[in-house]
């Protein structure tokens, strides 16, 4: 991930680039050189060096050169002073544009290549004092086309303004007047709150706003991602505060003209009609999700584990502790869990993204991290106004990031010790189920940990229903962080028109929501197993969804839906590969009745 954040003089730029790697093992590429004889920038200079960590590595020099070799998180701090070192070095503050060429030439280049962790810090020309003579045009001209080449090789960019970052790459501002509600002060920060006892902020809580259009279905969004500051806390990690709502709206679904096209060209296979049963309607919803007959198989199937711990667990109602959770985050990115045995054999890619887990997990996977555990449900809200909105800014952000990197195809997972305790709860509330109905072994509870975990979803569910018909409501007071960015990771991929395999139980409650976030959002989604948990067949019911297979599993992590991912390559296949009657030289029974002679 490579990030540039832009801001004119003291923006708060610097600050804000050094909270997004605030708990890494963070190598500093200082390009500034004191100057004796210029005592206010030398303060500035000391300043910057007070407030970073003691235990960041410091290196003083060409960034080009530091990043020939890798390190875990790596930030730069800036160009502005970087350009001016390179122009010295040239002596060439009197000479034409693209002096410097070669240079940024080779620093885009080395930007481009490097594959860590990577923040730039960078000043916005636009908004600094220029001065009006030939070389600090020729500042002015470099230094904006060195930010505009590296804004383009870049994965994301902040502009800064006067403390509040804001992103303008992937862009989401073409909404945020209309996204942004009285839940929230406009551009207001968040603040965050760490342990006694040392817990770094391990992420910036990108929250996002986002309003959809139900003509076009697709969703307009709006950021305003404001920084992240420190605050004595009380140990359960990141809180946030003054919240910036997302919201989704209705969903149009797959494109019904390409699916009757579809349907045409299954009549004219070398089949029987209708032989292939349910294969033959997959492979007209494939098409009619792509928008083109015959379909394309999928070039980039990708699952999204999403990982969070939950307070309940606390009580009695899973057979492992929650440690586990972060050692299977651990196994999951070391190739070794279910899903990535069945993802590697089905084709797939695996991402995990740290929600809520209840410790440190790596750097790479917990940028969208919303806090520490979510609240034990029975008792107390999972989270609060701010964090429900972060974990769905962080979910739809997610989605964006993985259908703008090429995602076709899109499968969530979940990990989290106790987390099918709240998927019941979400699916019995929105469906006025009976708890002893709807409540399974999940990890493979014994009789007394059935009891006890009955007990803690009745009571969730007596705190969830006055606001079961407000979906927010209801996963601020009855989910977790974890499920709550599931919930927006499908609505937002289906106001994307990309469609979704569900697993199971925890990430089909978590569809049961978010098809109430964006109405008509199941459209977009094809359940892939049923899981032996009772809550799920109840789940499927309510979003009307029929499993592609039944293998008895109760795994999660994705790992049933990705079993399934064969079948539906298997549909695609049969529709866009298969000859037709007229290509193979195959009589239909309507040629054999016409060719038949008349009387006969």
């Amino acid at each position: 991930m490579r990030t540039l954040v832009l801001g004119g003089a003291r923006s708060g730029k610097s600050a804000y680039a050094e909270q997004l790697v605030a708990s890494e093992a963070v190598r500093y590429v200082a390009t500034a050189v004191a100057d004796p004889a210029d005592a206010d920038f030398a303060e500035r200079i000391a300043a910057h060096r007070a407030r970073r960590p003691a235990d960041w590595t410091v290196v003083e020099g060409d960034p080009v050169a530091a990043l020939a070799e890798p390190a875990p998180a790596t930030l730069i701090d800036d160009l502005g002073t970087w350009l001016t070192g390179r122009i010295d070095a040239r002596a060439a503050w009197e000479s034409p544009r693209g002096i410097v060429g070669p240079d940024i030439d080779a620093l885009v280049t080395a930007v481009a290549g490097y594959s860590q962790r990577l923040i730039i810090v960078s000043p916005e020309v636009g908004f600094g004092v220029i001065p009006a003579t030939a070389s600090g045009r020729l500042f002015r001209d470099e230094l904006g086309t060195l930010n505009q080449r590296l804004a383009d090789v870049c994965d994301e960019v902040f502009l800064v303004v006067a403390g509040q970052p804001v992103r303008v790459k992937p862009d989401r501002a073409s909404a945020s007047a209309a996204a942004l509600t009285d839940a929230a002060t406009p551009n207001a920060p968040l603040t965050a709150a760490t342990s006694a006892a040392g817990a770094d902020l391990t992420a910036t809580q990108a929250v996002s706003a986002a309003g959809a259009t139900a003509t076009a279905g697709a969703v307009a969004d709006a950021v305003s991602e404001p920084p992240l500051s420190a605050a004595a806390g009380d140990g359960a990690g990141p809180v946030l505060t003054k919240p910036v709502r997302i919201s989704f709206g209705p969903v149009s679904g797959p494109d019904p003209i390409v699916w009757a096209a579809a349907e045409e060209r299954q009549a004219q296979l070398t089949k029987p009609a209708g032989a292939l049963g349910r294969l033959e309607k997959l492979a007209n919803w494939v098409s009619a999700c792509q928008g083109v007959c015959p379909p394309k198989q999928f070039e980039r199937a990708r699952v999204v584990v999403f990982a969070g711990d939950h307070g309940v667990a606390r009580h009695g109602v899973s057979a492992y502790p929650s440690e586990v959770t972060a050692q299977m985050v651990a196994n999951f990115l070391h190739g070794g869990a279910a899903v990535n045995v069945l993802a590697r054999l089905a084709d797939a890619s695996v991402r995990v993204a740290d929600i809520a887990v209840d410790g440190d997990t790596a750097p790479e996977i917990s940028r969208h991290k919303v806090r520490r555990s979510s609240g034990s449900i029975d008792r107390e809200d999972a989270l609060s106004e701010a964090e429900v909105q972060a974990a769905l800014a962080a979910g739809a952000t997610i989605a964006d990031e993985e259908i703008d990197s090429g995602a076709d195809l899109l499968i969530a997972g979940d990990m989290g010790i106790g987390n099918t305790t709240p998927a019941t709860v979400l699916i019995a509330a929105v469906t006025d189920t009976e708890p002893v109905v709807a409540v399974g072994r999940g990890t493979g509870v014994d009789d007394a940990g059935w009891i006890r975990k009955t007990a803690a979803i009745r009571d969730a569910m007596w705190r969830a229903r006055p606001v079961v018909k407000d979906p927010v409501a209801l996963l601020r007071t009855a989910s977790g962080a974890d499920l709550a960015a599931m919930a927006g990771f499908l609505a937002r991929a289906a106001a994307r028109r990309t469609p979704v395999i569900l697993d199971g139980v925890v990430v089909t409650a978590a569809a049961v929501v978010a098809d109430q976030l964006a109405p008509g959002a199941r459209a977009w989604w094809v359940a892939g197993h049923r899981s032996s948990e009772p809550s799920h067949t109840i789940a499927l019911k309510r979003l009307d969804l029929e499993p592609l297979v039944e293998m008895n599993m109760r795994l999660g992590e994705g790992s049933g839906a990705v079993a399934a991912l064969p079948l539906l390559r298997a549909a695609v296949a049969t529709l866009g590969e298969m000859a037709t009657f007229a290509e193979a030289g195959v009589s239909t029974a309507d040629a054999a009745a016409d060719a038949e002679p008349a009387g006969a």
